[in-house]
């Protein structure tokens, strides 16, 4: 019994060391070889790592240099101010959609804009707060501001807007703007500076007085404001760095990337239009088209006083 029992484990044990020695010999000699990482468990399934490629790197932005708002220096020193400007530089860097859709439409607008501002005596910089307020696009708020130039009903009225159910100035281009430079350069009159004319434009005159004779201090950058006027000028300052430096911020546009303006021409309406899509029709454009080139048209018609005229764009690209 003795004997074939150790005859047994002989066989046994020959039979352990030969599977041992047969996995040992077919093993992928790359098993253990922090060179390489594996798709799956199988050894026969190497993948190779590429030593030479560096991880994603991801700097932070840096403010170096002199900062200026229309011709006003931003005091960078302040701990304050630099920290919360650099908050804005790096929301407005890495949201790089929102900010490649602002680069897209500023080809469509700023030309337009910059004309007027350079007419109305406000520096060009402002055309930033356009897209601080509204990203260059014909919004309405929560608090029923509208337009680019996100304009309450009562404002653009006091400033000689048409506002009712069919036309509403607020989001005609070169009108708003018009009145966006009227409110600054009143607002630059009474508190001294651009900077506080922006703050103005975003809370209104009368709140920012007010916080100015509370506080005792007459400079934007030392005011405690509320959250939304507090990050508003570094938002626009923001804009203007990415914008005037879009390379160095990462952003690489060709022309072809841009929207385009829309190419039109003018007709001077002085009567009453009473269906708008066979208006357009007539004029070989679409309700669609002629609604994109004029979207101060709020209605289906419109209605025109005695002594009244209204400039009306066709798109001249559906022109015959």
């Amino acid at each position: 019994m003795n004997s074939r029992i150790k005859t047994i484990s002989a066989i046994l044990i020959v039979a352990v060391l030969s599977i041992y020695a047969y996995y040992t010999s077919n093993a992928d000699p790359r098993n253990g070889d922090p060179k390489y990482t594996y798709a799956s468990t199988s050894p026969t399934k190497a993948v190779p790592q590429e030593e030479d490629t560096p991880p994603q790197r991801v700097h932070p932005v840096r403010i170096t240099g002199k900062v200026t708002f229309a011709g006003e220096t931003v005091p960078l020193n302040d701990a304050d101010v630099r920290e919360r400007f650099d908050r804005e530089l790096m929301v407005n860097t890495f949201w790089h959609s929102n900010t490649m859709l602002n680069f897209k439409l500023a080809n469509k607008y700023f030309e337009i804009i910059d004309a007027i501002l350079l007419e109305e005596g406000v520096p060009l910089d402002f055309k930033y707060l356009a897209v601080a307020e509204s990203g260059l696009r014909n919004v309405k708020s929560p608090a029923k501001a509208s337009g680019i130039w996100q304009i309450m009903s009562a404002t653009g009225k006091s400033y000689g807007l048409k506002i009712n159910d069919e036309v509403d100035e607020r989001y005609h281009l070169e009108k708003a703007t018009r009145v966006a430079c009227k409110y600054l350069n009143e607002a630059k009159a009474k508190f001294g500076t651009w900077a506080l004319a922006a703050a103005s434009y975003n809370m209104g005159m009368p709140g920012l007085q007010k916080r100015i004779d509370e506080q005792m201090v007459n400079n934007y950058y030392d005011l405690y404001l509320n959250s939304e006027t507090a990050r508003y000028m570094y938002r626009i300052l923001a804009y203007k760095m990415v914008f005037e430096n879009a390379n160095k911020f990462g952003f690489y546009l060709e022309e072809d990337d841009l929207y385009e303006p829309i190419e039109y021409e003018t007709m001077n309406i002085g009567g009453d239009i009473s269906d708008l899509a066979a208006f357009a029709k007539t004029y070989k454009t679409t309700y669609k088209m002629l609604k994109v080139a004029n979207p101060w048209l709020r209605g289906k018609k419109l209605t025109v006083k005695d002594g009244e005229f209204y400039e009306v764009k066709i798109p001249k690209n559906y022109l015959n």
